[in-house]
């Protein structure tokens, strides 16, 4: 990691900056892929899927047979631990589901009501990493939201199988439409529909850079998604009280992700900085993903500023996905936070445990998203739509204000709708 010592305010951006590639050959190949798709359904996935993993399947979808008996594979430990996380999941998300509102008065009535999106369709990356506990924070609060149908996309092996793991948490969660097909083409199938595999109406779950491409152009073009996200990160607010160790695992455990993820720590303290990187170096020899580790750290950087005052400052700048603050009195710095996906209290609260169990959902706002942008929750899988009834003694209360306004922006339609009903 780099370290940067007691950089100025007006350096701050520039430190906050993430790793940027150039992805216009990327999004030349995933505008191909679209628009074949988009333009030639079924017929062009087939060959698409052909060009890139060198065979197609009969059929992208997974037969009952296969999600049935993956249970039969997994270990039972845990299958444990995968309802355990489910049930905790469960129960946070089920006290976000928001609730209608109504207001009367003056013969005028507003109303809204929250409706499930009906079709959603959740990508989930079965690469190097298959990705079992995203399947729990996107179906399980779709669940909860009433959602009527939710799609599965993953990648198959070389073998032409899907992960066990990723069948059976689809399984526990009720998800029996699954397909054999990841990429920017499985993006393309879930927005544009081909042959059986028809559109969704949203877009949910993380993916490599063709996926992300893919979903940001597939959302101009109408088509709900997520958010807007790029590869993982976590920052670390640390002073005296933390321990090395912890911050360095902490560290690791995100940079572990992908070679472009990005890992922060913020400190007051130089030597504690210096304690962390080699700590950092320690642990990474034993990882089995040090390699795809190493190249993240190369992103990556300390900083060590003057105050807590900056800190809590620098991490509003940065805006992280994962926020961990291991501080002394965390909880009063953390009132002082206003941009993060999620943030992380104390030194027992690993960014682990938000990504597998605590409760809380790990699909987070990423470079910098964060300051405006909230993690995906059971409102995600839900809309909004006002209603309004106005008897003619509210019509009249209001027609003055209606016809002032409308007339002042020279709209004289919106101010006759008014006149005609009251005359």
């Amino acid at each position: 990691m780099n370290t940067v010592l007691r950089p100025s305010r007006e350096d701050w951006p520039l430190l906050c900056r993430r790793a940027q590639q150039d992805d216009d050959l990327i999004a030349g190949r995933v505008r191909d892929i679209l628009t074949r798709i988009k333009e030639g359904g079924e017929p062009a996935l087939r060959e698409i899927v052909k060009d890139i993993e060198g065979t197609v399947p009969d059929d992208f979808r997974v037969p009952e047979a296969e999600i049935s008996g993956a249970g039969e594979i997994v270990p039972q430990r845990l299958k444990d631990a995968v309802r355990e996380a489910k049930n905790r999941i469960e129960a946070f998300h089920r006290l976000q589901k928001p609730e209608d509102i109504s207001l009367e008065g003056g013969g005028i009535i507003c109303k809204r009501r929250f409706l499930p999106i009906d079709r959603v369709g959740l990508y989930i990356p079965g690469g190097s990493a298959p990705l079992f506990s995203t399947i729990l924070m996107l179906a399980v609060p779709a669940a909860i939201a009433g959602c009527r149908e939710t799609v599965l996309c993953t990648p198959q092996r070389r073998d032409g199988s899907i992960a066990p793991e990723i069948l059976y948490t689809a399984s526990l969660c009720g998800i029996r439409e699954i397909y054999r097909l990841g990429g920017a083409q499985a993006i393309a199938a879930m927005a544009y529909g081909a042959g059986t595999i028809q559109p969704v109406d949203k877009i949910f779950g993380p993916g490599n850079r063709y996926v992300m491409k893919a979903k940001q152009l597939v959302s101009a073009e109408g088509v709900a998604i997520d958010m807007p996200a790029g590869p993982s990160e976590v920052m670390v607010l640390a002073d005296g009280s933390a321990d090395a160790s912890f911050v360095a695992s902490d560290l690791l455990s995100q940079a572990e992700h992908g070679p472009d993820s990005q890992v922060m720590l913020v400190t007051c303290s130089e030597s504690f900085a210096e304690a962390v990187s080699l700590e950092v170096d320690r642990q990474l020899a034993a990882l089995p993903r040090k390699s795809i580790a190493g190249a993240a750290l190369g992103n990556s950087r300390a900083v060590i500023l003057d105050t807590r005052e900056d800190i809590i400052d620098f991490a509003n700048c940065y805006a992280a996905e994962h926020l961990i603050i291991s501080m002394e009195d965390p909880w009063k710095v953390a009132g002082g936070i206003r941009a993060a996906g999620s943030v992380f209290i104390g030194n027992h609260s690993p960014e682990s445990a938000g990504d597998y169990a605590s409760g809380t959902n790990h699909t987070l706002p990423t470079i910098g998203c964060a300051r405006a942008f909230s993690g995906i929750g059971t409102e995600s899988f839900m809309h909004g739509i006002t209603y309004q009834e106005l008897s003619p003694e509210g019509l009249r209360s209001i027609s003055d204000t209606i016809v002032e306004m409308a007339e002042a922006e020279g709209l004289q339609a919106h101010a006759e709708a008014v006149r005609t009903r009251l005359s």
